[in-house]
């Protein structure tokens, strides 16, 4: 086991927060409200549910390099979310929206405040992991 700071350890908890309030809200849209996902959001939600484990794990056991498959992941999820969320907002992807399977993905379940919508809220989930692993790679190398 690596003796990580206590700021590190926070990072971690902290990660693993943000991934867990993304599968809890991603569960409450689908199970609760009853939207059925479409194509790219089961894509997103590939992206982010092992997200829960990997950093729930590297926190257990105080592991970063545990990690590091999370970093990937949220890269990947970041462009699969912004994709998904201009599909929904600009007309010229619109159409491509349409093609995407069963539920439309350029049906937006959601829109508050005229920008706000699922895909959004993964795409902010999916970069403030990603920011926050950055910061906790910067973190570990500082105190080395």
């Amino acid at each position: 086991m690596t003796n990580l700071t206590k700021k590190a350890e926070n990072l971690l908890l902290l990660i693993w927060a943000q991934a867990f309030i993304a599968l809890a809200g991603s569960l409450f849209f689908s199970e609760v409200m009853g939207y059925v996902p479409c194509e790219l959001c089961w894509i997103q939600r590939i992206l982010m549910y092992p997200l829960v484990i990997i950093y729930g794990v590297a926190a257990f056991k105080k592991q970063v390099s545990i990690a590091l498959p999370g970093l990937i992941l949220s890269g990947i999820g970041m462009f699969v979310s912004l994709y998904h969320y201009l599909v929904q907002k600009l007309p010229a992807l619109q159409d491509a929206g349409d093609a995407c399977g069963i539920v439309p993905c350029n049906l937006a379940y959601v829109n508050y405040f005229g920008f706000i919508t699922i895909p959004f809220l993964a795409g902010i989930a999916f970069i403030v992991i990603f920011v926050l692993h950055l910061l906790l790679i910067k973190e570990i190398k500082e105190s080395t």
